[in-house]
């Protein structure tokens, strides 16, 4: 026997202890030699509802957690989605891809197991691959090594999930108790504990269905904000001059059914309808507000009545929402907990995002959809702590596409060449925006006043300053062209002809709150017009010209000197 093991000064009982501990380490040298990376996505958690982005909600304190996560991390200020509505927005997450090239424009769309990018790129990087939870994109998630994904939007309680087994997809099911945020982070961390590939880093998707409509929280957090009066945007009871003629009409003929509300003044959606479904006291009174009538086309006004009654529908939908956002950051410690105590903390990737904003009753709007600044804004945030430094903070322009691309770099591989998506690695690695990264971000809505939400179709360009929309809606279905009857499922209308072409520009340094669309103010002329070039230079790029909509770009050149 070796001195080394015959020397009373080194105790067996040590020398047990060390051994154990070597047993007991989680990772092994080759599993680290690549980072874990975890993609964390909310269903419609926009910026306004954490403490990191100082919204009017901040001092609420909504996120402690996802707070905590963002400040060990790099925290980016102009992250955009390129269509505000979750299937296209999660189709370009996937792809790396805008939606004339992905094929994906509306809720109709999907993604064939062949064309679900990322999962196929980091397979090829040596990754045991997973997504939980919201899926959204139709057909089988099958390019992941595992998958249990709700069905289409899913449900809140007792949550149902489709699985990979002896039965062709969709019929595999899994049904669960509880609520569906505790539930997929159960699921996450079942994966993570039992069904991972020990041997390979792992790349997880988990998709959180919350904080979605109809906010249905657990109900642990009833008394959540109960007696707390909640911050409300000054645009919810005066609109300034925010919108156009697309958006209002002449003389605000079009404001009782253009843009779902928090107050009355949508006749076809508003906030009431949504939260008060069972309740009869209140939602009886206003259910048959959806018969309109000629007379209640007439212009609408926020008188003291119902700025007491849109006040009311503000407070209890906010609390509702939060309260969902609650649950959300509550799970997120759950992981964070784990990931520490099981040594993998330091070793992964941890990403968070929504996949697109929502309004929060800001210019008395709810919902997505809009390229309003609370709409078109995710948050987005990365803690790896072995190349990224605490307390990091950029305005670089991102939007969806250039994720996947991001985390394909982080994961040791290249960009694909048929990705449209630009990686920012280099940016969350020397906080530093490289001389030639975007300087600008597009977007794109197209489903013309869908699902009673009443949203013009419309496209434009955001940079760091300025804002440009152009609303394209009124032709749509104005037109001999065959293109228009395929869209009819998740389309438009009784009213799809009822809005007019228009322009909305918005200085964004002196007006971030978008009051003002001062695209007929002389003083922005050369800025507009210059925005104009970048846009067609843009949408040539991206592969968003319309080649196959004659219809669209017969508006287009009919409207773009307006």
């Amino acid at each position: 026997m070796s001195l080394f093991f015959r020397s009373r000064s080194f105790p067996i009982f040590i020398l047990f202890s060390i051994l154990i501990l070597a047993c007991k380490t989680k990772e092994t040298p080759k599993t680290q030699q690549k980072p874990n990376i975890i993609f964390i996505m909310s269903d419609d958690h926009t910026t306004q509802a954490f403490g990191i982005y100082g919204s009017r909600l901040a001092d609420l304190n909504p996120t402690p957690n996802l707070d905590k996560m963002a400040k060990e991390g790099m925290i980016f200020d102009n992250c955009f989605v390129n269509n505000s509505i979750c299937v296209p927005s999660r189709a370009a997450i996937i792809t790396g891809q805008r939606a004339q090239t992905n094929g994906v424009i509306d809720l109709e769309g999907h993604i064939d197991p062949e064309r679900q990018y990322l999962p196929k790129e980091m397979k090829k990087l040596g990754y045991h691959t997973a997504i939980v939870g919201k899926w959204h994109l139709q057909k089988e998630p099958a390019a992941f090594d595992f998958y249990q994904v709700l069905p289409s939007q899913g449900k809140y309680f007792d949550p149902e999930f489709r699985v990979r087994g002896d039965k062709p997809w969709p019929e595999n099911v899994v049904r669960t108790k509880g609520h569906s945020s505790d539930k997929i982070m159960d699921i996450t961390l079942d994966y993570l504990k039992n069904r991972r590939d020990p041997d390979k880093p792992f790349f997880l998707m988990h998709h959180f269905k919350a904080p979605h409509d109809d906010f249905e929280y657990a109900p642990r957090y009833e008394d959540y904000l109960a007696d707390t009066f909640i911050p409300e945007p000054e645009s919810l009871y005066d609109n300034g001059n925010n919108g156009s003629i697309a958006t209002r009409g002449s003389k605000d003929s079009l404001t009782r059914i253009i843009g779902s509300s928090v107050s009355h003044r949508n006749l076809i959606r508003n906030q009431a309808m949504n939260i008060y479904w069972n309740d009869s006291t209140v939602y009886q009174k206003y259910r048959n507000a959806r018969d309109i009538g000629p007379e209640e086309f007439e212009k609408w006004e926020m008188n003291p009545v119902e700025r007491e009654y849109t006040s009311k529908v503000y407070q209890d939908y906010l609390k509702k929402y939060l309260r969902c956002v609650k649950g959300v950051d509550d799970n997120i410690k759950r992981l964070m907990d784990y990931l520490k105590e099981e040594g993998l903390l330091e070793n992964t990737v941890i990403v968070y995002t929504g996949d697109q904003g929502f309004m929060l009753g800001e210019h008395d709007y709810i919902d997505k959809r809009w390229m309003y600044e609370e709409s078109m804004r995710m948050p987005f945030f990365v803690r790896y702590p072995r190349s990224i430094e605490s307390d990091g903070r950029t305005d670089a322009i991102i939007n969806n596409t250039d994720f996947a691309p991001t985390m394909i770099e982080l994961a040791g591989g290249k960009t694909p060449n048929y990705m449209q998506g630009k990686s920012f690695k280099s940016i969350l690695e020397t906080g530093e925006e490289p001389e030639d990264w975007q300087k600008a971000t597009y977007y794109r809505y197209w489903m013309h006043l869908a699902h009673r939400h009443q949203n013009p179709a419309h496209f434009g360009i955001r940079t760091k300053d300025y804002k440009l929309i152009f609303f394209y809606g009124k032709y749509w279905a104005d037109t001999d062209d065959p293109n228009t009857t395929w869209n009819k499922k998740s389309w438009g209308n009784d009213f799809a002809n009822h809005t007019p072409a228009a322009w909305e520009f918005y200085d964004l340094k002196k007006d971030p709150k978008e009051m003002n669309n001062a695209y007929n103010d002389s003083q922005y002329a050369e800025i507009i017009a210059d925005l104009k070039l970048q846009m067609i230079k843009m949408r040539k790029d991206l592969n968003e010209t319309d080649e196959n909509y004659p219809h669209i770009r017969k508006v287009i050149d009919a409207h773009w000197e307006d």
